[in-house]
């Protein structure tokens, strides 16, 4: 063997990763299933090593979240805020704007809902919820045009400026619970009033699943429709995959920015009204043990897909409710969030396998050099 067959083979030994310009179906579904069965392997072991029975303790979150109808309707009623909220970042998502925010937007749609319903307890329910619903969504809007503006038209990073501007939220929802808005009566608990009747979400059969259900489904109804046949869900797309090539189309890149992170703000902000209308029927602090933050896990685990996010968001309102059942092994409800953090780590490592793969480099002979150089 010669030294030039030598070097070729070396060559040959080289390759590069590139994305993959439509990712494989069948790695698509399998690597989100294989990410959360990998997930429950980790936390198991952690359990192990913890002197904790991963089966007893599988068993009670089973139990808890899927057992009875009780259990499966708090395991719904859980599901609500996850699947708003999720439906939300799934928008900024896909233009690949990384709104982290969804949280401190969920606690700004509560304020918003909450404001309208301390001040006009008056008002008949057909008009008081949605004054509510329209309170909530363009506080929750609202909220997320303080990082989209920046993010328009300075470039600012919005997953900076919406991760900090959740602590922001949640501190002044914090401020008018313990100081104006705190109720008299209250024996100087930090509530609110306890909203009238009209202010309260319908609740469906006898259980607490309330009609907040309905508008998620509503909404993954209506965001499947915008964008698989509108104008404007095709251009968030465009935008998502190739901004320079949404601006040689003409398409306003700053304004569609401002618009979906409006719209998915305004969809978490639904989210807050939906949980104190619905469910806490007055505002408290920690309404939210992190809906915002669990519904990214969610939108990225269903790939954005909004039918597949009413699926997911089902199962993460079982660990929602499986986390509370599990203290009674001793292990603190906190100890979902490291499941949560590992599903998400292997969700992330897994999109190298999905959406990018391997090419071997092809061998540059000498003759061909010479003749590019000729």
């Amino acid at each position: 063997m010669t030294l030039n067959d030598k070097e070729n083979n070396k060559k040959t030994n080289k390759w590069i990763i590139t994305k993959d310009i439509i990712p494989s179906p069948t790695l698509t579904f399998l690597i989100p299933v294989l990410s959360i069965f990998l997930a429950f392997l980790i936390f198991g072991f952690f359990l192990l090593l913890s002197g904790y029975s991963p089966l007893r303790v599988f068993s009670i979150m089973w139990t808890n979240s899927y057992g009875s109808f009780y259990a499966l309707s708090e395991t719904i009623v859980k599901t609500v805020p996850l699947l708003i909220c999720a439906l939300g970042i799934s928008l900024s998502f896909r233009m690949k704007l990384w709104n982290i925010g969804a949280e401190g937007q969920f606690h700004a749609g509560a304020l918003g809902a909450t404001w309208a319903a301390i001040n006009y307890p008056h008002l008949p329910a057909y008009v008081l919820l949605p004054f509510m619903f329209t309170a909530g969504f363009f506080a929750g809007g609202l909220w997320a045009l303080l990082a989209a503006i920046p993010r328009a038209y300075f470039q600012v990073n919005e997953t900076i400026s919406t991760l900090m501007l959740n602590y922001v939220a949640i501190l002044l929802l914090n401020y008018f619970v313990y100081g104006p808005w705190r109720d008299p009566e209250g024996f100087n608990f930090p509530l609110t009033v306890r909203f009238s009747d009209s202010a309260i979400l319908p609740t469906i059969f006898d259980t607490r699943i309330h009609s907040g259900i309905l508008i998620g489904l509503f909404f993954a109804v209506i965001i499947f429709v915008v964008f698989q046949y509108t104008k404007w869900g095709y251009s968030i797309k465009v935008i998502g995959e190739s901004p320079s090539a949404a601006r040689y189309a003409g398409m306003n890149i700053a304004k569609t920015i401002i618009l979906v992170m409006f719209v998915g703000g305004g969809l978490a902000g639904v989210a807050g009204m939906a949980e104190v209308s619905g469910l806490a029927h007055r505002l408290q602090p920690g309404i939210s043990p992190g809906y915002g933050y669990t519904a990214i896990i969610i939108a990225w685990l269903a790939r954005l897909n909004p039918f597949a996010i009413v699926v997911v968001s089902f199962l993460f309102g079982a660990l929602q409710v499986g986390s509370f059942a599990i203290q009674t092994t001793g292990l603190p409800a906190a100890a979902i969030s490291l499941l949560h953090g590992m599903i998400l780590f292997f969700i992330l490592g897994g999109e190298i396998f999905t959406y990018y793969r391997r090419i071997p480099l092809e061998p540059t002979s000498n003759s061909n050099i010479e003749n590019e150089v000729n």
